[in-house]
């Protein structure tokens, strides 16, 4: 039984990561009905920014809040130099841009800090908390109250305020938002501020647990994305699920079948759910006029 609650602890953590990533994505899928790609860089920037800045002197605290502030410019300056010149462009073409410029923040993190793999010290010590004979990190409440914390946020904007239904108005009708009024820009930009935001603190709160370095954000994108296949690409509610589902079954995989298997787990979610639930576990079917 304490082998099992170990890893359902594993599995929430890790989850926790996975579900901040997808809401992410779901932020930005919201806004422009893209799926950026670029999202787990914005994951292992956050780390290693974290981490520079508290090398060089900053307080920890500062040092994680530096890093969103300037992840968060990073997604900002994505949006206007790669994916607004290119807005009238197909859907495809725009998700191809995401991966190119993940592959532009992966080689310049590598330029601009090392190849090296970097930690720094948790938020709260090390110490474990022991329950029901299996131990949990106090880290690892960071990364799950950050997770619920971000989630609230994220139903909160979108239901209750009017600029969360502007990003809304934006996904169903681009050019009837603007008719109406909504600056169309502006969200964009929005989204993508938040959406980097959110990724950086995940890497803020996960890196002290699972360290980083310049070639982390893909599997962080993959496994949000599968996150965020399996709740329902575009439903905050769907992305906090699914992206704990992920992190429970790759930490069961992991546990009770092997280590090898567990980063396959995510990749068998997402065919799982492109074959038999493509609307996903939250998501809404949809029919298009033809």
């Amino acid at each position: 039984m304490s082998e099992l609650l170990q890893f359902l602890f594993s599995g929430v953590t890790v989850g926790a990561v996975y579900a901040l990533v997808a809401l992410g994505f779901t932020i930005i899928y919201n806004a422009s009905d893209v799926v950026n790609f670029a999202q787990g860089e914005f994951v292992m920037l956050g780390g290693m920014i974290t981490w520079a800045a508290h090398a060089a002197g900053l307080p920890l605290p500062l040092a994680a809040l530096s890093a969103i502030v300037i992840t968060s410019a990073i997604g900002v300056a994505m949006n206007k130099l790669a994916i607004e010149p290119a807005r009238g462009a197909p859907v495809v073409s725009l998700i191809i841009i995401t991966i190119g410029a993940s592959i532009f923040i992966q080689g310049a993190a590598q330029i601009v800090f090392d190849k090296q793999i970097h930690s720094f010290p948790a938020f709260s010590g090390d110490a474990p908390l022991r329950v029901g004979g299996a131990t949990i990190l106090p880290q690892s409440l960071w990364v799950l109250g950050g997770a619920v914390v971000v989630f609230v946020g994220l139903w909160v904007f979108f239901t209750r305020t009017l600029l969360g239904r502007a990003v809304l108005a934006t996904s169903n009708n681009r050019l009837a938002a603007q008719l109406v009024g909504i600056n169309t820009n502006f969200v964009m930009t929005l989204s993508f501020a938040l959406s980097a935001g959110i990724g950086a603190l995940a890497g803020a709160l996960a890196t002290p647990i699972t360290l980083t370095a310049y070639n982390v954000g893909i599997g962080f994108a993959l496994k949000g994305f599968a996150g965020a296949m399996l709740g329902g690409m575009g439903n905050p509610k769907g992305a906090l699920v699914g992206g704990f589902l992920i992190g429970l079954i790759e930490a069961l995989t992991a546990g009770y079948l092997s280590s090898t298997y567990k980063d396959a787990a995510a990749f068998v979610v997402i065919l799982l759910v492109l074959f038999f639930m493509p609307q996903g576990l939250f998501g809404r079917k949809s029919t298009d006029r033809v």
